[in-house]
């Protein structure tokens, strides 16, 4: 296998391909990244078990082959080769690279192709496509709220239906659960709810740009996703999700409103106060205003006041400072509405006006 191609053009496919590979797999054959030069184009693949990828690239081919490379090494000769056209020279077990304008070559050990997984094939897939921008703010308003939890494995990833004429994503850890809905725009067969673990939506959130249409397609235990040269598949999560629909409060009787960047600031100031452990945070509730009140501990305490929109009796809710952060700073919009029945039970945080998706949020003990 011989071929050229300029730096640029290559990198950030493997700084893809890398970014997948877990530190895991340092002594597997998954540690590795997949090459074929075929028909002018260098094929890109990689995979750590659940998570595979591949792409393409144009390059100059004198000699078509295969073969696979560490991916660490193989990154790092490229990152410290000044941008222009390589060369890249593959033979027996010892691929050589040499910048055609500096006077330095590396020879990198590689290894067989055939121990490379297979892509599962699509066909008998649900196939269907929406806009790049609708599904990232999807993921943007719901990611936040993925369990950690490995015993409550089902919580691991990001629930995805369709129902009626709408996506729906949502995700909970139990304490707190984030929806977001769009409308389908043309038709899109029936499918089953799918768990899609949090992995592939983050690199759908990373490299894709918000131009355009992502091709998405469901088969058995599997989700597909391509936008652009980019092909992107996972193993979906295997479980029972929670029943969201029961999550979601009904007839509440009390709400007040806020200004989205004040409390963001508040909360800055007052969360260099916060007890570490629990993260608890106050909200006190008065006609036409918001205190926001850390716990006394022995490094003292802190308290800022915000207007807001109440004309009710006074309470006070607590909160979960990063379960209450993580929403108002993905939430574009300048005002927020709380929407809560009862101090101790579920409130909902919703932008103002409402909008494609909410929170719903678990107060504390007080």
């Amino acid at each position: 296998m011989k071929f050229v191609c300029d730096k640029n053009t290559i990198i950030k496919e493997i700084v893809i391909a890398h970014e997948i590979i877990s530190s895991r797999q340092v002594l597997s054959v998954l540690s590795n990244i997949y090459l074929e030069a075929v028909d002018n184009s260098l094929v890109i693949k990689a995979s750590d078990a659940n998570v595979f990828f591949h792409t393409k690239v144009p390059i100059s081919i004198t000699e078509e082959g295969k073969t696979m490379v560490k991916a660490d090494t193989f990154l790092g000769i490229l990152n410290v080769i000044p941008d222009g056209e390589i060369e890249f020279n593959h033979a027996d077990i010892k691929m050589v690279i040499k910048p055609n304008f500096k006077k330095v070559k590396f020879s990198l050990n590689t290894i067989h192709t055939d121990q490379f997984p297979e892509f599962e094939a699509l066909t008998g897939a649900v196939n269907f496509e929406m806009p790049l921008s609708d599904f990232k703010s999807m993921i943007k308003q719901t990611i936040f709220s993925v369990s950690d939890d490995q015993t409550r494995y089902f919580m691991n990833g990001v629930f995805f239906e369709k129902s009626d004429n709408k996506f729906i994503m949502v995700a909970t850890d139990g304490r707190r659960m984030a929806y977001a809905e769009k409308s389908i725009d043309g038709s899109v067969n029936d499918f089953d709810g799918i768990i899609i673990p949090d992995k592939i939506l983050n690199l759908v959130l990373k490299h894709s740009s918000d131009e355009g249409n992502i091709l998405i397609s469901i088969k058995d235990n599997m989700i597909f996703v391509s936008f652009g040269s980019l092909h992107f598949s996972s193993k979906l999560i295997e479980g029972q999700f929670p029943n969201y629909r029961r999550v979601i409060p009904e007839n509440l009787l009390y709400k007040f409103i806020v200004n989205r960047k004040e409390v963001l600031d508040a909360f800055k100031r007052v969360a260099l106060l916060i007890e570490k452990k629990n993260k608890r945070l106050f909200f006190k509730l008065s006609k036409n205003y918001l205190s926001i009140v850390t716990d006394d501990t022995d490094t003292g305490m802190a308290e800022e006041d915000v207007e807001c929109e109440y004309d009710g009796e006074d309470v006070i809710i607590a909160f979960n400072y990063e379960y209450i952060e993580d929403p108002f700073k993905i939430m574009l919009e300048d005002n927020v509405c709380f929407c809560f029945s009862d101090v101790n039970k579920a409130v909902t945080v919703k932008p103002v006006p409402e909008s494609y998706f909410f929170h719903v949020l678990m107060p504390m003990q007080m």
